[in-house]
């Protein structure tokens, strides 16, 4: 994993927060005396600081002075006011230092985030404020995240390198063009969502069929990690290997039938679409 010589601020230290923070220090990506972190849960710093040796600051502006990347670490209802607050006590056209600011706040577009920051600017100071839009996912929590990133206009490659270094610290990340997000936003921001709804089917399922709870968990886990590693090692297509399972006339042609009888391929796609609207209107 590249080593990362920058300091990296975090203005909000939430799950994803201290997803991001554990993730760098353990990919050793960063040390912990290269991070800083604000939030107004002074519980939540103080456990950080115990834990990983970080540098905890008193304000958003504070972060922002010390720090060659910004991390928005907030939700997407607070960040107005974060960053008209922030606006207020620092002054970003002064600054003579270039600075990345990365978003993590769900649905906010990177025009929203632009009103604020690039209020005063012009062309040549935009340049040295790049901003960047991150999707990431609850799995990031245990370093198996799959992140999306875009990047405006006055980003660099460097710029989404950077970018990219940090989010691979805790996953996987895959750079899109903005007008994808939405879809990143259903496919796998909410994806966990929609695996861990077949998981609570399946338990169910082997719970009816007199299987223990906690067996039936075992199971179903077990066999969900070991149907993903083969399609991961697998050159064939998720549906070659579903085919490959299904033999004529047997148990799992018995239940594909009903999963088909039941529309639950297309229905699985029209609610994954239906994210993808939310999560645009939302953003609008």
């Amino acid at each position: 994993m590249p080593k990362l010589n920058q300091k990296i601020g975090f203005v909000g230290a939430g799950n994803m927060g201290q997803a991001m923070i554990g993730a760098l220090i353990k990919s050793e990506c960063s040390e912990p005396f290269d991070i800083f972190v604000s939030d107004v849960r002074h519980d939540q710093t103080s456990v950080l600081k115990k834990k990983y040796g970080i540098n905890i600051l008193s304000s958003n502006t504070e972060v922002v002075e010390a720090c060659d990347v910004i991390i928005f670490a907030v939700k997407p209802q607070t960040i107005d006011k974060m960053l008209s607050d922030l606006l207020s006590d620092y002054d970003i056209d002064a600054s003579l230092q270039r600075k990345l600011f990365i978003s993590i706040a769900a649905g906010t577009r990177l025009e929203k985030i632009e009103k604020y920051l690039y209020a005063s600017l012009g062309v040549d100071k935009k340049k040295q404020m790049p901003i960047l839009r991150v999707m990431p996912n609850t799995p990031a929590l245990v370093m198996s995240g799959m992140s999306g990133v875009c990047a405006n206009e006055y980003a660099t490659r460097k710029d989404m390198q950077v970018a990219k270094t940090i989010l691979a610290a805790m996953g996987r990340v895959i750079e899109f063009q903005e007008k994808d997000m939405d879809a990143v936003t259903a496919m796998s921001g909410s994806g966990p969502a929609y695996c861990f709804y077949l998981v609570e089917a399946m338990i169910d399922a082997g719970i009816k069929l007199g299987i223990d709870k906690q067996i039936a968990a075992k199971m179903t886990i077990g066999t969900l990690k070991g149907a993903l590693a083969l399609l991961e090692s697998q050159k064939e297509s998720a549906e070659e290997l579903r085919k490959k399972v299904t033999s004529p006339g047997g148990t799992t042609e018995a239940a594909i039938s009903v999963l088909d009888d039941h529309a639950v391929k297309q229905t699985i796609t029209k609610a994954v679409i239906a994210a993808a609207e939310r999560s645009k209107a939302l953003s609008e």
